[in-house]
């Protein structure tokens, strides 16, 4: 089975890709994480992300889409694959498309998280990070010591700047305005659109993303 996620920051759709790829039993992949690796490999078109890389400059959609297929068409990826952050934009959702076609594969499920914007900001400005070790912490205040932190003894926990509540409604636009013409992409290609509601407990949430893929 192959599951495309999609959710605006702080929805949790990577946590519970982790869950369901468990589930499911495939590996869950990640854009930065195959270009990482192949740029750690040496392959050539991980030589290019790196070129891009060493540039400044974004990594190309085909290149990244000619990392995907290569990591899609491994076979650790036989069973399927879930795929997180893979597609943000409609030349992304194509060129997957594309990638799947070549090699005779098919998208089986589009999973959407949805949680309200405001719920949105106040979860991500809830969070913190020490200073030290970049440990996350929810709940905890900006300024307060991280006590047990492994790198100082008086590492400090801040807010970072994505996470100002300012910050975080200016991602959830950009996150708009690029998906939603994603999304209005698969449902016109007849994709199958799962929308997971991202409210609730963790546990709550994998019941409702394994019946999105059909897992009881």
């Amino acid at each position: 089975m192959i599951v495309v996620l999609l959710g605006p920051p702080g929805c949790g759709k990577g946590t519970q890709g982790d869950r369901i790829a468990v589930d499911l039993g495939v590996p869950k992949i990640s854009t930065g994480d195959v270009i990482r690796a192949a740029i750690a490999a040496g392959t050539p078109l991980g030589l290019k992300a790196k070129a891009a890389y060493d540039r400044g400059d974004l990594v190309p959609d085909d290149v990244i889409m000619g990392i995907i297929r290569e990591t899609i068409a491994a076979p650790e990826q036989a069973r399927g694959v879930i795929l997180d952050g893979v597609v943000r934009t409609v030349p992304q959702a194509e060129g997957l498309a594309q990638v799947l076609a070549a090699l005779g594969r098919k998208l089986d499920v589009v999973m959407l998280f949805e949680i309200p914007d405001e719920l949105l900001v106040s979860r991500l400005s809830a969070r913190t990070m020490c200073d030290a070790c970049q440990m996350t912490f929810t709940g905890r205040a900006p300024g307060e010591t991280h006590e047990e932190c492994e790198k100082s003894p008086k590492g400090t926990l801040m807010r970072r700047k994505d996470d100002e509540p300012d910050a975080v409604r200016n991602r959830l636009r950009v996150y708009q305005a690029q998906t939603a013409p994603v999304i209005a992409w698969y449902a016109a290609h007849g994709a199958n659109i799962a929308r997971v509601d991202g409210v609730g407990t963790v546990d709550e949430v994998r019941n409702r993303a394994r019946k999105a893929v059909g897992l009881s």
